[in-house]
């Protein structure tokens, strides 16, 4: 049987569809069974205090095997997508940077902080979810 992945992607709630567009890609392959941990914009937390919004994202890192970082240059204006970064390499999960289809330039925040960066193909998704999984 094929290992489960749990997958966190820090994400900016601005750019909803390319979370959603990640998620069907990496759901493309069949063969891939995944499930995601992160907080998404029709299921938030409710509360407005940052402390109780870091735990419950802690929470679900703990849970994860590794972060996807979708770098576009949103990211490097996203202060919870960089917090959510570096608390993932704290707990000792690897950042894989996703750049988006069709971008030239990629965010610095995620670039200086992934072990590896890939293209929007699904093929080289899985495998770096493959090869940087703890």
């Amino acid at each position: 049987m094929a290992k489960e992945y749990k997958l966190f992607i820090s994400h900016s709630w601005d750019h909803d569809d390319v979370l959603q567009d990640l998620k069907n890609l990496i759901d493309s392959r069949g063969y891939f069974p995944a499930t995601y941990t992160q907080i998404e914009k029709d299921c938030p937390i409710d509360s407005d205090k940052a402390w109780v919004i870091k735990a419950n994202i802690t929470k679900r890192l703990q849970e994860s095997d590794v972060v996807l970082a979708i770098a576009g240059v949103y990211a490097s204006y996203s202060e919870w997508m960089q917090w959510e970064m570096d608390k993932a390499k704290d707990l000792g999960l690897k950042v894989i940077g996703v750049i988006p289809r069709g971008q030239e330039h990629i965010s610095h925040e995620v670039f200086n902080r992934s072990a590896v960066d890939v293209r929007w193909n699904a093929d080289s998704i899985v495998d770096a979810i493959r090869n940087y999984s703890r």
